[in-house]
């Protein structure tokens, strides 16, 4: 068992800080139109915690049916990646969808995940270091959007990527398409990808998935107000937003929002943001596709579907890419 402690592995070209970062992009997305925060900045460690919380509600089906998708087809997702891989996951954050994979890759050269969350990464790892003693772990902490670098010292074998919870729909189809390009310049010529992908569905299953009743998915999209207000210091009054999460037909997507309950200003970085009553912030899109919709869109980042899973009742599916 290996696991690299120093979390330095991930290079960024740009030399803008992380924090930095955040403060640019929320300051571009307060000062839009249509206010907008970035979905990946959910992902704190208390988001991280609250988004594991919403795949146990009885309404997010998206969780459980692919992890039901990966225990039936495993061995055969398994056999299409190469031996003696090295195995990147793209946001990794629980190890719990992973671990349907390890157990039939048992000559994989590493694993690495890839997380912006850099204290949930290293506590998933430490874990799954133990119940996989014989895995080289090699966690980086990056923001898995941008370029960074994989960590030195991996094997000469092939590398293969890992991208399940239908994370691709949190892009707009080009960005989509962007994303998996990306992926393919950061694992290299010859490479495979296991990606995970939502479809298209009855309104009310999608609404009611996004909008459970404990309350949890609202707390979680609250959760973006509390770290602004904590790691740059805005004064945002959490009491003065509400969540509100629908299907858009028209789009093909779920929208996620925080909703001004009152006519507002919050401050941030010296700068004044003005809120009308009912006025949001746009906060995360999650776009459902067809079989044929998907396979389309990968095309347009060069790759090619191998092969295709979906549960019984078609919720969701996993496909398996090459270059």
């Amino acid at each position: 068992m290996t696991i690299n402690p120093v979390f330095t592995d991930a290079t960024p070209v740009s030399s803008v800080t992380p924090e930095q970062q955040f403060l640019d992009d929320i300051l571009v997305g307060l000062s839009a139109a249509q206010k907008f925060i970035p979905a990946k900045y959910f992902y704190d460690e208390i988001g991280s915690d609250l988004f594991e919380a919403i795949t146990r509600q009885p309404e997010y089906y998206p969780t459980r049916t692919e992890i039901g998708i990966l225990d039936a087809s495993g061995p055969d997702i398994a056999s299409l990646l190469p031996s003696r891989a090295n195995l990147v996951e793209f946001g990794s954050g629980s190890t719990v969808k992973v671990r349907r994979l390890l157990v039939h890759l048992t000559d994989l050269a590493a694993y690495v995940p890839v997380d912006v969350s850099e204290n949930f990464l290293r506590s998933e790892a430490e874990t799954l270091s133990r119940d996989f003693p014989h895995l080289s772990i090699q966690p980086v902490a990056a923001d898995f959007t941008r370029p960074f670098t994989l960590p030195d010292g991996l094997s000469d074998g092939a590398v293969a990527g890992f991208f399940p919870g239908s994370t691709i729909g949190n892009f707009e189809p080009p960005q989509a398409a962007h994303l998996l390009a990306h992926f393919g310049r950061v694992l290299g010529r010859g490479a495979s990808l296991i990606v995970g992908v939502d479809l298209v569905k009855d309104k009310a299953v999608l609404d009611a998935a996004y909008d459970d009743a404990a309350g949890v998915t609202a707390r979680f999209n609250l959760n973006l107000l509390d770290r602004i207000n904590r790691e740059l210091g805005a004064d945002f009054d959490r009491s003065a937003f509400a969540h509100r999460a629908y299907f858009a037909p028209e789009e093909s997507r779920i929208e996620m929002h925080l909703v001004s309950l009152r006519a507002q200003d919050v401050s941030l970085a010296g700068r004044r943001f003005s809120f009308a009553g009912g006025e949001t912030i746009h906060t995360e899109n999650s776009y459902k596709y067809t079989i044929d919709g998907f396979r389309a869109l990968a095309a347009q980042a060069g790759w090619r579907v191998a092969k295709s899973w979906t549960d019984a009742e078609r919720l969701f599916s996993v496909h398996a890419l090459t270059r």
